[in-house]
């Protein structure tokens, strides 16, 4: 998909599919939400206003709050496509945030998730 396309999906559209990979393998909506806050630095209450009004995903990214920092330690491969080979800095992020909700369905540790 062309990443203009998934830039003007909902993040509302994505964010259930998230939890659902999450579920399937025994983790939960805390978890990915820990995640999602952890990495843009919304609040819960923030994330659930984005969500409520089908704010797009370039936006929800573009307006994080606060990214975290410690998200360059996010290295691996998403679908194929090295995260440090990702030039287009929206779609980094996207894949950032891909990327931690595959390590949680994996079964990885909050804390290594969370680089703490």
């Amino acid at each position: 998909m062309a990443p203009h396309r998934i830039y003007a999906m909902s993040f509302s559209s994505v964010y259930p599919l998230y939890i659902q990979k999450a579920e399937k393998k025994g983790r939960t909506k805390d978890d990915v939400d820990t995640i999602i806050c952890w990495l843009t630095g919304y609040t819960r209450d923030q994330l659930d206003e984005h969500v409520k009004n089908e704010t797009t995903i370039e936006t929800f990214i573009r307006q994080s709050p606060s990214p975290n920092p410690a998200r360059s330690k996010i290295t691996g491969s998403v679908c194929g496509v090295r995260l440090d080979q990702i030039e287009d800095p929206i779609m980094k992020e996207i894949r950032y945030l891909d990327k931690l909700i595959d390590e949680l369905a994996k079964g990885k540790v909050m804390e290594k998730i969370l680089r703490a």
